[in-house]
């Protein structure tokens, strides 16, 4: 039986694109993660450009979609994340892996995702430092906010806004509009 060897972030980083493409690192194993559909494309694309204005507006820092950053040793890309001012100067223009973790993580879950398997990356966003964490299912309509303070459910009529984006909001039903 062959031993099996558990790559690192930077073995991560040396591998060409095409042998990393739609893949995470998760425990020292590539793990194919899927395509996305429209509709979540979507979705993540209205909350990338949202963010990004009031990102610009309040020189409040990055806004990046699929960037991948090192989560305790595991690179992961969520669909939308975000960091302050403070962090701006560890981004590596360079690096495939950024060594630092946003300050927001924003998940829309995938056909391919399973509830499990979207609270564990919450569960490693959380314990690397990310502030907070939002799981998004366009299927029901939902947000699930994990904060610092407290966690929460958004639906219809609600409206999307965190302390970790002061004066940012938008209404849950704009965001699911259509979809």
């Amino acid at each position: 039986m062959a031993a099996t060897t558990s790559l690192t972030i930077d073995d991560f980083e040396r591998l060409p694109a095409d042998a990393v493409q739609q893949r995470e690192l998760v425990d020292g194993e590539l793990i194919d993660v899927s395509g996305n559909t429209p509709r979540h494309n979507k979705i993540r694309d209205r909350l990338l450009s949202r963010l990004m204005a009031w990102a610009e507006a309040q020189a409040a820092g990055e806004v990046i979609s699929e960037q991948e950053y090192d989560f305790l040793g595991n690179a992961h890309g969520p669909d939308v994340s975000f960091f302050g001012p403070e962090k701006q100067v560890l981004l590596d223009l360079d690096k495939r892996v950024q060594r630092f973790v946003p300050d927001l993580a924003i998940e829309v879950a995938s056909a391919s995702d399973t509830y499990d398997s979207l609270l564990r990356k919450k569960e490693r966003y959380r314990r690397a430092g990310t502030t907070e964490v939002w799981l998004i299912s366009a299927e029901n309509a939902e947000i699930a906010i994990y904060g610092p303070d407290r966690d929460r459910i958004l639906r219809a009529g609600d409206t999307l806004s965190s302390e970790v984006l002061p004066g940012f909001a938008i209404a849950v039903n704009d965001l699911f509009r259509g979809l």
